[in-house]
């Protein structure tokens, strides 16, 4: 399982660096001005669907995130090692 959650959180994170590119290009960029009106072919709402793919991927990588830093912490009080913060 916890392999898993790394596997995760792992393509996740390559997907919003990739998607968070696209966006950027899109909303930003040179091509930025010439994008299409809202309701236009390949628009969802106005944005680019990059956009949408980027705060999808963002929630995953911030909840399988959280579930590694929780069975990690989990996993360090039982072995009965002490937590990195400070008391």
């Amino acid at each position: 399982m916890w392999r898993a959650l790394q596997l995760s959180f792992l393509l996740s994170l390559a997907g919003t660096l990739f998607s968070g590119t696209l966006s950027y290009r899109e909303l930003f960029g040179a091509s930025a001005l010439a994008c299409p009106a809202p309701g236009a072919p390949g628009t969802l709402l106005g944005y680019p669907a990059c956009v949408y793919g980027f705060f999808m991927f963002l929630a995953l990588t911030v909840v399988t995130g959280l579930g590694l830093w929780a069975g990690w912490m989990h996993g360090a009080r039982a072995a009965g090692d002490a937590p990195l913060v400070a008391k």
